[in-house]
């Protein structure tokens, strides 16, 4: 499989540096695509937590697009290491920030910003997902009053979840790769009673 790549915006065509070994799934170019078409103009300005980064290729294809910044974290340095190289690659890097750090460890502290979006894409089949996405519905701080939270997995990973913050508002499926999309809930003294 080629090289992820960078498909619109101010860095269009770059070819990004991929994580030696196996140790991440990368997105395809198709379900990236669709992701960017779903999020359409929202993205420029917006804020972005990309927990488990990768190549970094979500969160840099944000930036590209006009993203005003993104923070990219991994627990594997080699996987670092590939997001610090993509940003300089992109011509990005001002626009970045990445942790070597426990996504889970990490949610769990107190939030120091909100983001406009959070995108979870853990290594797949060990209920990551599920553990991630709590802690961010328990940790509202991490989110804005319209904050998205997007999730990639695996559609046979796929469960409801009890949340208190989150609600699912839609799944896109493209092949193996499943996109589940949840908002914000809203505050029971704002939802507007039938007339």
């Amino acid at each position: 499989m080629a090289n992820p790549r960078i498909i619109s915006g101010k860095a269009r065509g770059i070819r990004l540096k991929d994580v030696p070994g196996d140790t991440t799934r990368p997105i395809t170019d198709i379900v990236k695509e669709a992701l960017f078409n779903i999020l359409g103009t929202d993205v420029v300005d917006a804020s972005f937590l990309d927990l488990f980064g990768g190549t970094g290729s979500v969160g840099l294809e944000a930036l590209s697009r006009g993203a005003a910044y993104c923070r990219f974290l991994d627990l594997h340095r080699s996987a670092v290491d590939t997001i610090r190289a993509n940003l300089e690659t992109t011509h990005l890097k001002e626009l970045g920030q990445v942790h070597l750090a426990d996504a889970f460890a990490y949610l769990g502290r107190a939030p120091d910003r909100d983001f406009d979006y959070i995108y979870i894409a853990p290594p797949q089949y060990k209920g990551m997902w599920e553990r991630a996405l709590r802690l961010v519905d328990e940790h509202p701080g991490w989110m804005n009053d319209s904050s998205w939270v997007i999730v990639q997995i695996d559609p046979v990973e796929y469960s409801p979840q009890p949340l208190k913050q989150l609600v699912e508002f839609e799944q896109r499926k493209y092949g193996s790769t499943l996109l589940v999309f949840y908002e914000r809930a809203l505050p029971e003294e704002e939802v507007t009673p039938p007339a």
